[in-house]
């Protein structure tokens, strides 16, 4: 029986399932936005998330936990450098998975998994104020004085 066991396997191994986890997460410290499907998304941010809120407490221990899961002494140099500073104040949720739509091969769902803090473009679309759908009459009554302006500048040249 399964009972309580609800994590994804992703029809891997466990030995297989934890070496490509930590791959992805190293690519994603290091990249800071990667590209997968949906599925190893959501494992990906179940695995990476606890890693980081480890990381914001820079003790000797702490970042040997840390090495234990990742392998890779960059990849944590730059984990407990720069990222821990960034998401200092974040009580979590330090990840933000985007959907992109389906692969063409096996109509996979695909999506990529960002670091909140690092995506620039997003951060400039949420200062932009979009422009809201008006109705026809709201456009007529705009367009009207528009309409004038010009006109009356154009009768005033005539009649110069």
């Amino acid at each position: 029986m399964r009972h309580n066991k609800k994590f994804n396997h992703l029809s891997r191994t466990a030995s297989h399932r934890q070496a490509m986890l930590a791959n992805m997460a190293i690519s994603l410290i290091m990249h800071k936005r990667i590209t997968t499907t949906l599925a190893k998304a959501k494992a990906l941010k179940k695995y990476v998330e606890p890693l980081i809120t480890k990381s914001k407490d820079d003790t000797t221990n702490s970042r040997r936990v840390v090495f234990s899961y990742l392998q890779n002494k960059y990849a944590v140099t730059e984990l407990f450098k720069e990222i821990s500073v960034k998401v200092a104040d974040r009580p979590g949720g330090y990840t933000r998975i985007i959907k992109t739509g389906f692969r063409q091969g096996d109509n996979a769902q695909m999506c990529f998994i960002e670091l909140v803090d690092y995506d620039e473009n997003m951060a400039k679309q949420a200062t932009k104020k979009t422009r809201t759908r008006r109705s026809k009459k709201a456009v007529k009554a705009e367009d009207a004085p528009v309409a004038e302006t010009p006109a009356t500048e154009a009768e005033a040249a005539s009649a110069e």
